[in-house]
């Protein structure tokens, strides 16, 4: 018995993505070229980069749902329009649409998955670690990967003087606690 499946990875990724979406939507504008060190993506970009994570989970998944090995695929065929697309000047409401109609998007189609699908395995390229993933694996690790970005996105906040909300809300609890005790 799975206790974690497609429903799950749904409403998972959806409240990752609705946390991604309220820092950007609390970062301002004039804020979203802020590069945190040379080298490493701009606000704006980090932003695409994630409007763009749960492409790569659709394409091997959704739209090539009968591949089982990723021997011979040319990642950075595919992956080279998603990196073009972070140097494209996209305003801050552009960004913000396109993490929610990315995020419905992938949460439908996630939210429809069988477990014997989810439970089918993957042979990566040669040389790959590991050799082989199965497809939830992979599923989950969109969501991973926007958490990664996220988490940059905080420090950065913090960087700018600002409390990243997921801080403000567990201050109000604790508050809301400490108050109740008294």
């Amino acid at each position: 018995m799975n206790y974690y499946g497609a429903k799950e990875i749904a409403s998972s990724f959806r409240t990752v993505r609705n946390n991604t979406i309220r820092v950007a939507e609390e970062i301002p504008e004039d804020r979203y070229d802020f590069q945190a060190a040379p080298g490493i993506r701009t606000v704006r970009q980090m932003l695409i980069h994630i409007s763009n994570l749960h492409r790569v989970g659709l394409f091997l998944h959704r739209d090539n749902s009968t591949l089982k090995s990723l021997e011979g695929f040319d990642f950075m065929a595919f992956m080279g329009p998603i990196i073009a697309a972070e140097q494209e000047p996209r305003t801050k409401a552009q960004i913000l649409q396109a993490l929610r109609e990315g995020g419905d998007e992938f949460e439908k189609w996630a939210a429809t998955l069988s477990d014997d699908f989810l439970g089918e395995v993957l042979t990566m390229r040669p040389g790959g670690t590991p050799p082989a993933r199965s497809r939830f694996d992979m599923l989950i690790s969109v969501k991973e990967h926007e958490m990664h970005h996220r988490a940059q996105l905080m420090l950065i906040e913090r960087m700018l003087g600002i409390t990243p909300h997921l801080t403000r809300d567990r201050e109000a609890f604790m508050a809301a606690m400490q108050a109740a005790k008294k």
